[in-house]
């Protein structure tokens, strides 16, 4: 072939030219301006995290409390409810049984008295214990249901303890017995008066204050630790006033000579006393057991709910 005749090779297109610079080490950071907002609001993401939290916290909750935590709680809250029934069981029955049962008349006013040791067992020891424990033994409710509750326990008490001084202080002048003379009088009359005040006191602070929520947030809040000492204060005297008046009733009912010979009647008086002693106890240690109250986080959570 001629070689005029071959036709030309076309032209290449250029090489493009690469960028010959080293690649960015991994570790170099990316500045902040460069990455694309985030999807969620500032409240959104707050609100998630809140309960993020609040899940968490329950559930390390749980993982803390072992089983030997619930079976010790369990155990010391079912005695002191068997004890705090028990004692006022035990009452009825030692008044029905040895001393002819109750009643307000002028002439049998022996069974007017009957009403005083009867009544101030059940305002002073179970009802007030009660009330005592309402905060331990009601973990998992919202802490206004344990309020009105403790309130409740409390409204059951007052007209028990009122009544039963009423009735002895009537008993007192129909007998021509001086009133206010001896040790069981004196701190019975102190109970009561710590007793009345701490109602009134609880009633308004925690209670009538609730309306305006906020505005008595911090007033209600550093009043709780006075409320709850003087609270154990007030339950404490109730045991010394029963202890010294079932002592006096034996004493004065069975006399020196028979109570010392430990009649039955006597025996019941005493285990009415053994059992108040064993309730002081137990609501002593369930209240000084940290572990048994409600969490704090539990509380703060059931509040904003």
């Amino acid at each position: 072939m001629d070689s005029n005749s071959v036709s030309p090779m076309p032209e290449l297109a250029p090489i493009a030219e690469f960028d010959k610079s080293p690649p960015s080490p991994p570790n170099e950071e990316v500045p902040m301006d460069d990455l694309p907002p985030p999807p969620a609001t500032i409240s959104q993401a707050e609100g998630k995290k809140i309960k993020v939290q609040r899940s968490r916290s329950y559930e390390s909750d749980e993982h803390e409390r072992g089983a030997c935590e619930w079976c010790e709680y369990a155990l010391v809250i079912t005695l002191a409810t068997i004890l705090l029934i028990g004692v006022s069981a035990l009452t009825i029955f030692w008044t029905f049984f040895y001393r002819e049962g109750y009643g307000w008349a002028d002439d049998i006013p022996e069974k007017q008295f009957n009403l005083h040791p009867t009544l101030m067992v059940a305002g002073f020891i179970t009802f007030s214990g009660f009330s005592v424990l309402l905060y331990r033994i009601c973990r998992c409710f919202r802490r206004i249901y344990v309020k009105l509750l403790h309130a409740i326990f409390h409204a059951l008490a007052f007209p028990c303890i009122v009544i039963g001084f009423l009735a002895v202080l009537d008993f007192h002048n129909k007998k021509g017995i001086n009133n206010f003379y001896s040790l069981h009088s004196w701190v019975g009359f102190v109970a009561m008066g710590l007793f009345g005040l701490q109602y009134a006191v609880g009633f308004f602070s925690f209670l009538l204050l609730l309306i305006c929520n906020k505005g008595t947030a911090n007033f209600r809040a550093s009043l709780v630790p006075i409320h709850a000492a003087f609270g154990i204060l007030t339950f404490v005297l109730g045991v010394c006033a029963c202890l010294t008046g079932l002592t006096e009733k034996a004493l004065f009912t069975l006399g020196a000579e028979r109570y010392s010979g430990l009649p039955d009647e006597g025996v019941i008086i005493n285990a009415i006393g053994v059992a108040i002693i064993a309730i002081l106890a137990v609501v002593m240690y369930i209240v000084s057991r940290d572990k048994f109250k409600a969490d704090s986080r539990e509380m703060r959570a059931s509040v904003d709910l």
